[in-house]
């Protein structure tokens, strides 16, 4: 009986190799020529099941697993779409990948093409359920070795700035980094000085940078190893900002919140740095209204309509070309008509002489203090209540998310709707985590700015005596200080003030300041 012989198929096989460049350095076994020695040994002993090796190569000396980043990778990508690939071969799964995620969209792009995954040294291949649970086991372990290597990285950043070294990064206006130390360069730290008496002269980052912009003054430039150069733009608010608030030109280096000596020299004086941060501090409060505030409008960003619950920006009129009449008016009267607010406008000066003589009063009034600061904290335990329910559900949010991650990654799915649900629950968790950490510095700042019977006293009697001796800036910055917000009902005439915790406080410390300087 003869039978036609039936042709065995044939299996194009392709071997990527990738090392990382602390694996060339330590030029361990697994190098780009042993790892691809090891692949066609074992495409060999599988030529009996029609393997074949595929001439070309792929690989990526040098290039890190964290990413797909490579162009050895993107060479293979590129053949396995264009059907020339049937199997890769590959020395240990992480040659290919640590990112758990990346892994899976590489799974999910072989699973399109009909694309076999064999790795040598750990014997397993994806075209069992069994493989594909073994190989999100394996690289889950290979994801937690990077990160903890990443954590020794940070422990090692942290111990350099402990002892006050500089741990690296981009190079700043005023220094050069010379055998990885921070060495001063005299024209740049000139200038850095005159940037921080500037920003003391016009008191906002905006005409700033304005000046800065006019005398061609540009950001730090820097040449690489690799010969790129980088920095040198015009300053903008983010930058201007990042150099007035560096510790390192008081000679110091920071380390997440705490700030330790530095090793290098100061440029800056320390009296200087500190009026610059609390300048920055108070344009922060106020978004700079001292600035922008040249009518004095002590109520400015303050006062709001009770009646259409929306503010009420202030604003002026000229008659005769001479006299100047200020008024607040009420933006729901501005935009949709002035028949659909009670309100519509007040005359500036007499709400705010009005809520002047209203903090005048509390401060002369025991009752009146207590009152208001029970209101104040009032606000404050109404606020943790909001912030404690939030964190209860993001935390059982959070923990239901980890657990259907764990579900998805061990039943081995790897379809396109598996890895869209893994990248969205992914975001959740990022997004949750962030406003965890928001709602844990809010609850720290609020306790903090929580106030007792002695800080509101002593700040509203410092009020009263001074009040009259400042000019129309000192005072708006006064009043921005103390008030959260002013509220006016144009229909029955009541008006109605909130506290801001944080500026008692605040305003307290200065006084404090004034005495023992006056001491």
């Amino acid at each position: 009986m003869n039978a036609a012989r039936t042709e065995k198929k044939t299996f194009r096989c392709a071997v990527y190799t990738r090392v990382s460049t602390s694996e060339q350095a330590e030029q361990e076994f697994s190098s780009i020529d042993a790892q691809r020695e090891a692949g066609e040994s074992y495409i060999a002993s599988q030529r009996h099941e029609g393997w074949e090796l595929i001439p070309a190569h792929y690989d990526d000396p040098g290039f890190t697993g964290a990413n797909v980043d490579r162009p050895g990778l993107r060479r293979l990508m590129a053949d396995i779409e264009a059907g020339k690939v049937d199997v890769i071969v590959v020395y240990k799964v992480d040659r290919l990948s640590r990112s758990l995620m990346d892994f899976s969209r590489l799974i999910e792009t072989f699973d399109k093409h009909k694309v076999s995954f064999v790795s040598v040294t750990q014997a397993f291949s994806t075209t069992t359920s069994m493989g594909r649970l073994t190989l999100n086991i394996l690289l889950s372990f290979a994801q937690f070795e990077r990160e903890m290597i990443s954590e020794r990285t940070r422990d090692k950043i942290a111990a350099a700035r402990r002892k006050g070294k500089w741990a690296g990064g981009r190079p700043i206006l005023g220094y050069d980094v010379v055998n990885s130390k921070l060495v001063v360069n005299t024209t740049e730290a000139t200038r850095v000085r005159k940037i921080f008496k500037l920003y003391l002269e016009f008191q906002a980052l905006i005409p700033t940078v304005t000046e800065l912009a006019r005398r061609g003054w540009t950001t730090k430039m820097w040449t690489t190893k690799k010969g790129g150069q980088y920095g040198g733009v015009p300053f903008d608010k983010g930058n201007l900002y990042n150099l007035l608030t560096n510790v390192a030109y008081t000679g110091k280096v920071r380390h997440l919140d705490q700030v330790f000596a530095g090793e290098h020299e100061p440029i800056v004086d320390p009296a200087v740095f500190e009026q610059v941060q609390a300048l920055l501090r108070k344009n922060h409060r106020t978004g700079g209204a001292d600035v922008r505030n040249k009518f004095g409008a002590l109520l400015k960003g303050l006062l709001r309509c009770s009646a259409c619950n929306c503010g009420m920006p202030h604003s002026h009129s000229t008659r005769d070309g001479t006299k100047r009449y200020r008024y607040y008016v009420c933006m729901q009267a501005q935009k949709r008509g002035w028949d659909t607010c009670p309100t519509k406008s007040v005359s500036a000066p007499e709400i705010e002489k009005f809520v002047v003589d209203q903090i005048r009063a509390i401060g002369r009034d025991p009752a009146l203090v207590a009152e208001t600061l029970a209101q104040a904290r009032g606000q404050v335990e109404a606020r943790l209540g909001e912030l404690e329910a939030e964190r209860r559900r993001l935390e059982q949010d959070l923990g239901q998310h980890h657990r259907e991650v764990r579900e998805l990654a061990i039943s081995g799915m790897a379809g396109e709707p598996t890895m869209a649900r893994l990248g969205d629950l992914n975001e959740r968790i990022r997004q949750a985590e962030l406003r965890l950490g928001e709602i844990h510095t809010e609850v720290g700042t609020l306790r903090g700015d929580v106030i007792d019977e002695a800080d509101l006293t002593r700040a509203l009697a410092a009020f009263d005596p001074v009040w009259e001796q400042l000019n129309l800036r000192e005072q708006a910055s006064v009043v921005q200080l103390l008030v959260e917000r002013v509220e006016y009902d144009g229909r029955t005439g009541d008006v109605a003030i909130t506290f801001h915790p944080a500026g008692i406080k605040t305003l307290n410390a200065e006084i404090a300041e004034e005495q023992e300087s006056a001491a």
